[in-house]
């Protein structure tokens, strides 16, 4: 599955283009100090909007990566900014009528109180975590992804909620607490038995019986069709897999990593870099997502610090191309053309065959960029994760 032709990137090259991207953040920040980019960009500028959607958190996490690399008082003076503003929404539940409390404040406001030892950012991450815990449902043993938890149209889990979990981890570290996460191990050991299918590939999406928890089907919601693997879909299994194997250390985690990393790399173009959807490979003329790619990269770079040294070489040897990849064929190097840092991304194509709107496609996407600046935060120094 490696690429031969691809030379994995040096940390070298890795600390160059770090600092680049440290360059472009700072670029952003008379824009993106009071203000949020959206989720994706638009002819591959990012508009500001209010802390109102689920990707907000994304932006944060890169100012505080920004600041790790640099250690400017300037990135973290910007980001505390935005943790008031992540106190405020969870004090008033604005737009928090979901599941993405960990992709909101683990990179927002956990990392503030690891960095910083912010007392608001603690409170408000662990307010994030008890919103988090009334979404679960005891019918199904899981956390309802979108929804009125009242009605019963949206009885389901998706897979992009295995990254919401280590806030609940990380609350149960930080208050002693066990219920956050007894929750979280409940939540994942639905999802990995109804999400992952024989071949290794994933649903979206898992629908339950709201009356007897029974489990009903699975769907896609921004895959192509429902029998295929949403390639940002199975990223987030990967990389999610990873960090509840670092809080869990269920070993039976291990071989689903195997498993599902192996399907996914296996449909992987010459490049490296997958199409939004794993049903697409070389010669498809269908868009790419490179935020899967970099999601990928960082569950790799995860799962290496726990298993034998000659598959962790094989791994970090895989994001190392995958990476370098990424450098030489979709990074912006040019910030005229863009204010993002990863081109090429897809957040949801619209296909016969599920009805998601159409949005964000061969665009940038937030959590794309920070994805690329936590690989290359990996891969250049031995990093306290803020998941």
């Amino acid at each position: 599955m490696l690429n031969n032709i691809i030379l994995p990137i040096t940390t070298e090259e890795a600390q160059f283009v770090f600092k680049r991207c440290v360059e472009q953040v700072r670029r952003n920040l008379k824009l993106f100090t009071y203000k949020f980019p959206f989720a994706a960009s638009e002819n591959n500028f990012y508009q500001p909007i209010d802390n109102i959607y689920w990707t907000t958190g994304f932006w944060t996490g890169q100012l505080w990566l920004a600041y790790e690399q640099s250690h400017e008082n300037i990135f973290k003076y910007a980001a505390l900014i935005q943790v008031e503003s992540f106190l405020h929404r969870i004090q008033n539940k604005i737009e928090v009528d979901h599941h993405d409390m960990g992709f909101l404040y683990s990179l927002s406001c956990v990392a503030a109180y690891k960095l910083t030892g912010d007392k608001n950012a603690k409170k408000a991450a662990l307010m994030a975590a008890d919103h988090l815990l009334t979404r679960f449902r005891d019918k199904g043993q899981f956390i309802q992804a979108w929804g009125n938890i009242e009605g019963t149209s949206n009885y389901r889990l998706i897979i992009d909620s295995l990254l919401n979990l280590p806030l609940l981890y990380w609350a149960t570290e930080v208050t002693k607490d066990k219920k956050y996460a007894d929750i979280a191990n409940k939540h994942i050991t639905t999802s990995l038995q109804y999400v992952v299918r024989d071949d290794y590939s994933t649903y979206h999406t898992f629908y339950f019986d709201p009356v007897t928890g029974a489990p009903s089907h699975g769907e896609t919601c921004q895959g192509y069709k429902n029998n295929s693997a949403w390639a940002r879909g199975q990223a987030w299994g990967i990389y999610g897999v990873a960090l509840s194997y670092r809080y869990t250390r269920k070993k039976e985690y291990i071989n689903i990593f195997r498993n599902i990393t192996n399907f996914y790399l296996s449909k992987l173009p010459e490049d490296m870099v997958p199409f939004w959807d794993l049903e697409f490979t070389n010669g498809s003329k269908e868009p790419r997502d490179s935020s899967s790619a970099a999601i990928v990269a960082c569950g790799l770079l995860e799962m290496a610090h726990y298993i034998p040294e000659n598959e962790a070489v094989y791994y970090v040897t895989i994001a190392r191309k995958m990476i370098q990849s990424l450098v030489d064929h979709y990074a912006v190097d040019d910030f005229s053309i863009s204010n993002g840092l990863l081109l090429h991304g897809t957040y949801s194509k619209r296909s016969p065959y599920n009805t998601c709107n159409h949005c964000g496609v061969d665009e940038c996407t937030i959590w794309g960029d920070y994805f690329f600046m936590e690989a290359l935060m990996r891969l250049t120094k031995d990093w306290e994760t803020y998941w």
